[in-house]
């Protein structure tokens, strides 16, 4: 019988389908990068503290996928008052993934974050956001385009340049490359630990890692999901982090559930 797959939990997002049925959700293009490209059983979580623990989840899942979403990060989180420029909340999400950010970088467990995630990993090591990216001197607008096919939505969008030498660019083999960064939120001020190791043309923060974390800690502020088993940068990445997930398991669950 071959040894099972390690499982990353997805981290979904609430919503109301038809703006009245509740769901938990999770992008396809998330459970395909995991599955086909990290090597893992993609496993969606619901984000709501009345369902899972962090407990639970740091003891059934090997890693972590921590991915984008329409709603932010609340910014009582940060210490900051709720304008309207902050758009939407998933407080539910808030209070599962920020307390299991911590304990993953505590223990070594393997996490990848993307768009919300990036900025999650920022507030949960005592970092700020910025409500509107745009609405700065001298940025662009990070925004997804509101029209356009799916492909065009996602298509690249800017480039991303790395710290030379850094944790990414040893990873990706490439000083800068082309991202497609869909967001309206970025980094105001890093939190504890947390290493800016890649910026836009306009100086917003697009990558990190948590500096001395035990395990794997890398974030962005792009979507590599979509098309990640062709994409150049989007494959490595993925794959480093099926590896750290597959080592997690190994050492730490004898690759036996």
């Amino acid at each position: 019988m071959p040894r099972p797959r390690p499982v990353v939990g997805i981290i979904g997002n609430s919503y109301l389908i038809n703006d009245q049925y509740p769901a938990h959700a999770g992008g396809t293009m998330n459970s395909q990068a995991v599955a086909e490209v990290a090597g893992a059983l993609p496993l969606l979580i619901p984000s709501d503290p009345r369902y899972v623990s962090v407990n639970e989840l740091l003891e059934v899942c090997d890693g972590f996928l921590l991915t984008g979403g329409r709603p932010n990060v609340h910014p009582e989180e940060y210490g900051e008052d709720e304008t309207p420029a902050h758009g939407d909340f998933d407080r539910g999400r808030d209070a599962v993934a920020l307390p299991l950010i911590r304990a993953c970088v505590e223990r070594g467990q393997p996490f990848l974050g993307v768009c919300r995630g990036f900025q999650e990993v920022n507030v949960a090591l005592g970092g700020t956001l910025h409500p509107e990216i745009r609405d700065l001197p001298g940025r662009m607008n990070h925004r997804m385009p509101p029209d356009g096919t799916l492909e065009e939505k996602f298509a690249l969008r800017h480039p991303v340049r790395f710290a030379e030498g850094g944790v990414f660019h040893r990873l990706l083999g490439a000083a800068e490359v082309l991202t497609n960064s869909l967001h309206g939120q970025g980094i105001k001020t890093p939190g504890a630990r947390i290493v800016i190791d890649g910026h836009a043309p306009d100086g917003t923060p697009e990558a990190l890692y948590v500096r001395d974390a035990p395990g794997f800690t890398l974030a962005v502020q792009w979507h590599p999901e979509w098309n990640a088993a062709r994409d150049p940068v989007s494959r490595p990445l993925f794959r480093a982090f099926g590896e750290a997930v597959s080592d997690w398991a190994s050492r730490c669950r004898g690759g036996i559930r």
